[in-house]
């Protein structure tokens, strides 16, 4: 392959890549913790947008408990904002492997 042809296939490789970053943005993921009693809404970049707590858990005695599920519901979330992002990177990569350790989006 040319130089001119490697250098077309990184231009759409890096189009595709900000086309990518841009609906996993846009994707939203609910995690649950406590049976969904705690529910947290992620986008794919793994930001927090919402927790929604139900109102049985508001009791002081179990605030403790509270703040526990609220950490098990965020993480919950982040793993599936994490696997739809891989999933999405490798669709776009197309077969492509890249060294170990390496991380897309950078």
């Amino acid at each position: 392959m040319n130089i001119a042809g490697m250098m077309k296939q990184v231009q759409e490789m890096q189009g595709k890549m900000a086309e990518m970053q841009k609906r996993l943005a846009e994707a939203e993921v609910w995690g649950q913790s406590g049976g969904g009693m705690v529910t947290a809404l992620m986008n794919g970049k793994s930001e927090l947008k919402k927790i929604k707590i139900d109102p049985k858990l508001a009791d002081p005695a179990e605030i403790e408990m509270l703040e526990d599920l609220i950490v098990a519901a965020c993480a919950d979330a982040r793993a599936k904002a994490e696997a739809q992002m891989a999933s999405e990177t490798e669709k776009m990569m197309g077969g492509l492997q890249l060294p170990p350790g390496v991380k897309l989006p950078f």
